[in-house]
């Protein structure tokens, strides 16, 4: 948040930067003309005074942003007092004329009106008689026209805000919805879910605690195999509600992650699994998606070597280090002497593993072993959260 929150101030500094280098070039690009009109011009060219209220005048321009009207204030003394002090031509008026623009298309009007008329009255009153009246005439169609586009432009950015507005309101809208047809899609595969497996796995979990239960209750040892039965169908069903409630409520559940993987391996020992798990690196704790992730791939693959490689000797390596988090599920392949290494068919647990290991934008590989069995080699990455 604090980075984005940075990078927002870096931008808006940069684009004030950027719209001040603008705004003083075109300041100093009006002054320009002006001061070429000033040389050019029949007679003797401008005093140093004229030559300093015309470039002041004209930079002043570029702070019309901050302070419009006390720009156009400005701009307009100088001129006047250049146009009072050496009658120029029309072209003296060019800084003014881009003032009241921008003066009028910030909302400031009657100021636009006020110094346009000043400005007029005294260019009128400095020119020379006979021609006075056809200049100032000229200069107020122009003004007129300074003004007409400032109030075009203003309300042409108006509506350009309000065209972002509703497109930013029709995006919101969208997203709404398509929000609220996710979360109807989730309860309807919560209830679909809890219609149809929890009954089951309740049945098998309750079956095999009625024979745990008659076997000691005759003597007898009872299975592992059954012991594991029970153990998963508990678990299924600790995991099935879970899953659930994070469909109904779009929270995730604690205690899914890492810190389960003692019961996993437990479980997948009590089915008969020769499992170890090697822990390397300085432990700590992960974020909570990488943390859930690791812990799904390690269930996953387990499950992957009890279907096909039966009480294959597995070996589970989870790796911590500076920007990333690896594992490594390892079998030696099928326990049944004489029997081929069998690796598991790409279905959807396989597709499970890319798929999370994808969204976080790390590494998955999944593939035989030269040497009989299979791998599982996925790694992580803890960028900057």
């Amino acid at each position: 948040m604090r980075r984005e929150q940075r990078e927002k101030r870096e931008r808006r500094e940069l684009d004030a930067w950027r719209t001040g280098l603008v705004d003083t070039a075109l300041a100093a690009v009006i002054g320009g003309a002006v001061l070429l009109a000033a040389f050019t011009a029949s007679g003797p060219g401008p005093s140093t005074a004229d030559v300093i209220l015309i470039t002041a005048g004209s930079l002043a321009l570029a702070v019309h942003r901050r302070a419009p009207v006390m720009s156009l204030v400005f701009t307009a003394a100088c001129m006047l007092g250049y146009v009072v002090h050496a009658n120029p031509g029309t072209s003296a008026a060019f800084p003014v004329i881009a003032g009241v623009h921008v003066v009028t298309r910030a909302g400031h009007r009657a100021a636009a009106v006020g110094v346009s008329v000043v400005f007029l009255v005294g260019f009128f009153l400095a020119s020379p008689s006979e021609d006075g009246i056809e200049r100032t005439l000229l200069l107020h169609g122009w003004f007129v026209c300074a003004g007409v586009t400032g109030l075009i432009d203003k309300n042409w950015q108006a509506y350009l805000r309000q065209t972002e507005q509703r497109a930013a309101e029709a995006e919101r809208t969208r997203e709404e919805a398509a929000l609220r047809r996710a979360g109807e899609e989730r309860l309807r595969i919560a209830r679909e879910l809890h219609d149809s497996l929890t009954h089951s796995i309740s049945i098998v979990k309750l079956q095999a605690g009625v024979a745990v239960h008659l076997a000691r209750k005759r003597g007898e040892d009872v299975p592992e195999a059954l012991l594991a039965i029970q153990e998963a169908s508990g678990e299924a069903m600790r995991e099935l509600r879970a899953t659930l409630e994070v469909l109904r409520t779009d929270v995730v559940a604690p205690g899914s992650g890492l810190a389960r993987l003692g019961e996993l391996v437990e479980r997948a020992r009590t089915a008969g699994l020769a499992a170890s798990v090697t822990v390397t690196g300085t432990e700590r704790a992960l974020p909570d998606d990488v943390d859930r992730a690791a812990y799904r791939i390690v269930q996953e693959a387990l499950t992957n070597v009890a279907r096909h490689a039966g009480r294959a000797k597995t070996s589970v390596r989870l790796a911590y280090a500076a920007d990333h988090f690896s594992i490594h599920v390892e079998d030696e392949g099928s326990a049944v002497p004489g029997g081929p290494p069998l690796a598991p068919a790409p279905g959807t647990g396989l597709t499970g593993m890319r798929e999370r290991v994808a969204a976080l934008g790390g590494t998955l590989h999944a593939a035989p072993r030269p040497g009989g069995g299979f791998s599982v080699r996925a790694e992580l990455p803890l960028g900057v959260r």
